[in-house]
């Protein structure tokens, strides 16, 4: 059985911001409930022992942690490279300092358009982004290397050119296009944030160019939604093949999406270790290799490529987290994507922005 590469550790579902796309869990974890900086520790050794190379620090807002200090320290004793993702809008010169001091090896800052007006719009957060440029230079100069991670989406996407000007400007060495993927809270945004297909396929065009123009300067890793696709692609590298997830109640575990799936009981690691969630609990199984497919995904000589797409998205489209992904043509429920593309066209700019103890409108 392969080793995770990585560990996303969500430190907390806290954050200032309100993206209307927001990936947490539409049941997010509470202060009280989140686990404490000796249980991360002993989480981070475990992973080293499991095989994984790197952590991510990620939340909501990591840097709502007081303790995040502390916590970055016990990912450095474990031997781990170090990833913080941020929103970068509650940091300041003296908390980037102490992580840096503590040996935090990466930053990753989102940012939500090139346009100020727009990204504090869609960040439902007045004056975010001159904070996320403000605290990108800051990251810099502290001599880290940064990556951008811009999430892009119809109202934002036109921009993508202006984007890539701006991970270059901060000095970045690597920057994520990221198309919003919609389950959870994005799922009941959907109509609003889905781009149209002449927009996604300039954005791939742009991406391609700009690969090219700037090979040697910037690296940029491209996610496409799949709504206009034939084929899915491996979620995650395959259900339970690469990542670990740890959320911030302690429970381990596919993917950053998967606890809203009905019908698991996703191993807390406050009793449980690392090892034996990720290589016999039910969870990580259930869905690993091909012995769970359904045809067509069982015959098809894609199989051990896709993994059968993503069960969050069959899931969500489906109500059935074992189907055929809807994003592969052979899938007998294909056509609610194109449906989905259809409502898009036909929809307004307005969504609903993500605030805590806030359950969004049931989709449709």
């Amino acid at each position: 059985m392969p080793a995770p590469l990585g560990l996303l550790a969500e430190l907390t579902h806290r954050c200032p911001l309100r993206c209307p796309y927001c990936s947490n869990p539409l049941e997010l974890v509470r202060a009280a409930q989140e686990l404490d900086a000796a249980t991360w520790g002993r989480i981070f050794a475990e992973a080293a022992e499991l095989g994984v190379l790197q952590v991510h620090l990620s939340g909501g807002e990591p840097m709502a942690r007081r303790d995040l200090p502390l916590i970055l320290r016990h990912a450095v004793q474990a031997g781990l490279y170090t990833n913080l993702i941020t929103s970068g809008v509650v940091a300041d010169a003296r908390r980037l300092a102490e992580l840096v001091e503590g040996g935090l090896d990466h930053v990753q800052l989102s940012v939500q358009d090139a346009l100020p007006g727009s990204a504090d719009r869609i960040g439902g957060y007045a004056g975010g982004h001159a904070r996320k440029l403000e605290f990108a230079r800051a990251v810099r100069a502290a001599g880290l290397p940064l990556t951008l991670n811009a999430v892009v989406h119809r109202q934002n996407l036109d921009r993508l050119p202006a984007l890539i000007d701006l991970a270059l400007e901060l000095g970045c060495g690597r920057m994520e296009v990221a198309h919003v993927q919609y389950y959870g809270w994005a799922l009941r945004n959907r109509a609003a944030l889905l781009p149209t297909r002449a927009q996604l396929d300039a954005a791939t065009a742009t991406v391609a160019e700009a690969r090219e123009r700037l090979r040697g300067r910037l690296v940029i890793d491209y996610v496409v939604p799949d709504y206009y696709a034939q084929r899915p692609k491996a979620c995650m590298g395959g259900w339970g093949r690469q990542a670990i997830v740890v959320s911030p109640a302690g429970r381990a575990l596919p993917c950053h999406a998967a606890e809203g799936l009905p019908g698991f009981t996703f191993p807390d690691l406050r009793h449980t270790s690392l090892r034996e969630a990720w290589e016999r609990s039910e969870a990580f199984t259930r869905f690993r290799g091909t012995g769970w497919m359904p045809e067509p995904c069982r015959s098809c000589d894609r199989r051990e490529q896709d993994w059968g797409g993503c069960r969050c998205q069959a899931f969500a489209l489906t109500g059935d987290a074992a189907a055929t992904d809807p994003a592969c043509a052979l899938s007998p429920q294909h056509h609610l994507l194109d449906l989905a593309v259809q409502e898009a066209a036909e929809a307004t700019d307005a969504f609903t922005w993500r605030e805590m103890g806030r359950s969004p409108a049931p989709a449709g």
